[in-house]
């Protein structure tokens, strides 16, 4: 389908920035810097400066950082880890696939892990938490964090949504033993392919991050460490991510006065929740502007038909595939949010008139 109004537009947004783009390609390719050389370490070491840890290591995907960071801090066969009931199916898998249960916790309005409740969710076989910050907005961080304390817990945050949100100053990514990171085209920070990293201030894991990603090596020395895995971020992924880096700070305030529009125009629809949360100290950088409608499909399915591209995430929860075989403790928000949950065009591409015309067509359901 033809959409009058795209969800993202990466072709639109690469010829932004085309300048910059091509010159980082031909830098690449003129002097055959294809795999693990400097690019790629410039581009760690400005984010791990904008998230403000000490390293940051490129990996293939944001499931690898998980992979990576779960084996990391050594969970397996035998542990268990606390995650959402509501995120992306890859932060549950990451968990099933070093051989731990992933023991799932209900979320709140605002789409994140519901502190109250992973207390209760808690055993003796429990090693880990993975908070989800979901569509750009953080979970509870002091909270868990005390939890964590409190019961000797490693936490890895699974950021992959969140690139550039904090609370009170202390960024995504800079709370737990590692931060997770994905680069997949449709986030925040896109490359043009798959992409991830590890965000840490824990030298040990970085140097395992590092060495694991190219199958256990030290490229220095040649010696390998242990079996590892394929997972290094592409050289050229990489000089891309950096150009694109030095604009997320102008392209986050972008996305926040488009968030400020849409808030201005539909705060007023009775049965349709915005997500604007105004909780103190806590930054939305708006990954996804992510609202909650009571009418579900039928408004989704009015918006696509009348040319505005949107995304459904996550209409049924994952737990509820039986091929993945999950313990379903009942999580009643988690299935009202997957009902509900759509997410309207939210990119720099757009102009204001696109914005405009998204209103007009969710303002048009509503008889409006």
């Amino acid at each position: 389908m033809s959409y009058k109004v795209r969800f993202v537009n990466p072709a639109k947004n690469y010829q932004m920035i085309k300048d910059e783009i091509d010159r980082a390609y031909f830098e690449v390719m003129s002097k055959g810097d294809l795999i693990d050389r400097g690019q790629l370490r410039s581009f760690e070491e400005n984010l791990a400066e904008f998230v403000g840890t000490k390293y940051a290591v490129g990996l293939n995907s944001g499931y690898d950082a998980l992979h990576m960071s779960l084996r990391a801090a050594g969970i397996g066969p035998g542990d268990e880890v606390i995650v959402p009931a509501h995120t992306f199916v890859a932060t549950c898998s990451a968990v099933v696939n070093v051989g731990a249960a992933p023991v799932l916790v209900d979320v709140t309005k605002d789409f994140n892990i519901d502190v109250d409740k992973i207390e209760e969710a808690l055993s003796e076989k429990t090693r880990a938490i993975i908070p989800v910050h979901l569509s750009g907005y953080m979970a509870d961080m002091p909270r868990v964090m005390k939890i964590a304390e409190e019961y000797s817990l490693v936490v890895i945050e699974d950021a992959c949504q969140s690139l550039g949100s904090g609370i009170n100053g202390k960024m995504a990514g800079s709370w737990g033993l590692t931060g997770c990171w994905s680069f997949y085209p449709f986030k925040i920070l896109g490359g043009y392919g798959d992409g991830g990293a590890i965000t840490t201030n824990d030298p040990d894991v970085a140097l395992f991050a590092t060495r694991m990603r190219y199958n256990g090596e030290d490229r220095e020395t040649g010696e390998y460490h242990g079996h590892g895995f394929t997972c290094l971020l592409d050289n050229l992924q990489a000089a891309f991510l950096d150009v694109k880096l030095r604009h997320l700070p102008a392209w986050i305030v972008r996305r926040k006065q488009i968030a400020d529009r849409y808030r201005a125009a539909l705060s007023d629809i009775p049965g349709l929740l915005l997500p604007h949360y105004d909780k103190p100290g806590f930054d939305h950088i708006y990954q996804n502007y992510t609202v909650r409608s009571k009418q579900g499909n039928d408004f989704s399915e009015y918006l696509k038909k009348n040319g505005v591209e949107i995304l459904t995430q996550f209409r049924k929860p994952y737990y509820k595939h039986e091929a993945l075989k999950l313990v379903d403790r009942g999580f009643p928000e988690t299935e009202a949010i997957s009902r509900e949950v759509c997410s309207l065009p939210m990119n720099v591409e757009i102009t204001d008139e696109e914005i405009d015309y998204v209103i007009k067509t969710v303002r048009s359901f509503y008889g409006l």
